[in-house]
C-alpha cells in the first residue's frame, strides 16, 4: 500500500535540531527523510520523490546554496525552504537566487515554521484541493493563481508561491513597465535599494515555462535600465 502522506526531505547536520524537526513534522502527519550532508541529500533526491525540501545552509562538504542549485537543475518546481543561522541579507538573497522559495532564520518559532511548511505544501499538487477557478490566458498558456498551477505548451506544471506572487503582480500591471524595485518590494518585501540577481533568475524560470522561445521573450519582456513588462502578446 502506497504512503500518500507528503514526503519531506530534511537536510540538516545538527542532529538534535534535526530530531526535533522530524518529530514535529511527523506529529503533523508528514513523512520525513533526513540527510546530514549535501552529497547524501543529492544522492537521495536522485532516486526518491519529495513534496518539500528543508535545507540548512551550513553543511559539511558542499553548502546548502550549491545543493539548492543542483536540486533546481533536476526539478524546477519542488518547494525549497532554506534554514540559516546567519542573518546577513546577502545570504537570504543568495538563497532565493539559487532557487529557494522561502528563507527562515535560526532559531525559529516552531509554530511559524510549521505554518510555513504547511503553506508551501498546499502549493503542491499532491497536497491541495483543486478549487474551481477561471484561468488567466495568454498565448498557449493558462495560469490558475488560486490553485498554483498552469497549463502550458509543455504540459501542466505546479507553481511555487513566489512564482504565483510574481505572475499576479505582472497580470495586474499588464502592458505597463514595472521597475525592479517595485517587483522586489511587492513580491519579496525587499527595500527598494536592494540589488539582487534574484529577479533575473525568476524571469528565466517564467520564460522557460511560458515562452515559445525563451531567448526571445514575447510575454515577459526586459525593459533595459528600468525593469520588465508583461504583455499577453495579442496585439
Amino acid at each position: 500500500m502506497n504512503d500518500e502522506r507528503p514526503h519531506i526531505l530534511l537536510i540538516e547536520d545538527e542532529i538534535h535540531l534535526a530530531r526535533g524537526i522530524c518529530f514535529n513534522l511527523e506529529h503533523e502527519g508528514f513523512r520525513v527523510s533526513h540527510e546530514e550532508s549535501g552529497e547524501d541529500a543529492l544522492h537521495r533526491f536522485g532516486y526518491d520523490r519529495f513534496s518539500l525540501i528543508i535545507l540548512d545552509i551550513m553543511l559539511p562538504g558542499i553548502d546548502g546554496f550549491k545543493v539548492c542549485r543542483e536540486i533546481r537543475k533536476q526539478d524546477a518546481r519542488v518547494p525549497i525552504l532554506i534554514l540559516s543561522a546567519r542573518s546577513e541579507e546577502g545570504d537570504r538573497i543568495t538563497g532565493l537566487g539559487a532557487g529557494a522559495d522561502d528563507y527562515l532564520m535560526k532559531p525559529f518559532n516552531l509554530e511559524e515554521f510549521l505554518l510555513r511548511v504547511k503553506g508551501m505544501l498546499r502549493r503542491s499538487s499532491w497536497y491541495r484541493p483543486e478549487p474551481v477557478e477561471e484561468g488567466y490566458r495568454f498565448g498557449d498558456n493558462e495560469v490558475f493563481l488560486l490553485s498554483y498551477r498552469a497549463r502550458t505548451a509543455q504540459g501542466e506544471i505546479d507553481l511555487t508561491e513566489l512564482e504565483v506572487k510574481m505572475l499576479a503582480f505582472f497580470f495586474r500591471n499588464k502592458d505597463k513597465t514595472v521597475t525592479r524595485a517595485a517587483l522586489l518590494e511587492n513580491v519579496w518585501g525587499y527595500s527598494s535599494d536592494t540589488e539582487t540577481r534574484t529577479l533575473d533568475n525568476f524571469l528565466v524560470r517564467l520564460r522557460k515555462y511560458f515562452e515559445p522561445d525563451p531567448a526571445n521573450p514575447r510575454y515577459f519582456q526586459t525593459v533595459r535600465g528600468v525593469g520588465y513588462r508583461f504583455t499577453r502578446g495579442d496585439r
